[in-house]
């Protein structure tokens, strides 16, 4: 899909906040993220550092991007359920946490990566992180139907799974939450409407495109 950013104000939940397998290695474009670490760039952990496994093709997602997609979530998380089912470095779930979120799932597949994401959790003191391992589209079914209010999607580019994945994720989804949706293209609203989802916002940057989706 082409998607143009939608212009309107956030919602009053994302205003004011409310009580989402591996982060594949392959077919990942990279766009411009220093080797070795990514940093949290808001909340209670800002400038922390989390370690970039040496991985061919691990991407974090860049800072700008997660920059705009916690503005356009309203900056404050508390009290969100959060589930990042592709979570790599964790960077997005981390930001989540250290933005407020009561819980956040991190599903990883490679068992490197899990090692990592549980050390970083130690090492940030991140009670509300729980690392399990585990493949991304099996854990979004089986998370209780409406109840997620931030689930965060960036399956390897290369892989088939942008389809089913956000159809699980949309059975998760609370009727007010958000998917984040990383993506080498852009879904429109002729992709998305038989899902049960519609676009919110979207940007490119580089090589990504990243969409802000909630139900219809």
């Amino acid at each position: 899909m082409r998607a143009a950013s939608k212009t309107a104000a956030p919602s009053a939940r994302a205003a004011t906040a409310k009580s989402p397998a591996a982060k594949k290695t392959a077919g990942r474009p990279l766009t411009g993220q220093p080797a070795g670490e990514v940093r949290i760039i808001g909340g209670q952990w800002k400038r922390s550092k989390l370690p970039v496994a040496d991985k061919p093709g691990l991407r974090p997602t860049p800072d700008r991007v997660r920059e705009t997609l916690f503005n356009w979530l309203g900056q404050d998380l508390t009290g969100w359920r959060c589930l990042d089912v592709f979570a790599g470095t964790g960077a997005l779930g981390f930001e989540a946490a250290s933005r407020g979120a009561k819980e956040v799932t991190l599903v990883e597949q490679d068992s490197t990566l899990v090692a990592q994401l549980r050390k970083s959790k130690e090492q940030l003191q991140a009670g509300a992180v729980q690392v399990q391992r585990g493949e991304g589209i099996a854990a979004l079914k089986a998370w209780p139907a409406a109840s997620a209010d931030l689930v965060f999607l960036d399956p390897p580019f290369d892989a088939n799974l942008f389809e089913p994945a956000l159809q699980a994720a949309a059975r998760a989804l609370a009727p007010e939450g958000y998917i984040y949706l990383e993506a080498p293209s852009a879904w429109n609203e002729e992709q998305l409407a038989p899902l049960g989802l519609t676009l919110y916002r979207h940007l490119k940057a580089g090589a990504v495109h990243a969409h802000l989706l909630q139900r219809s």
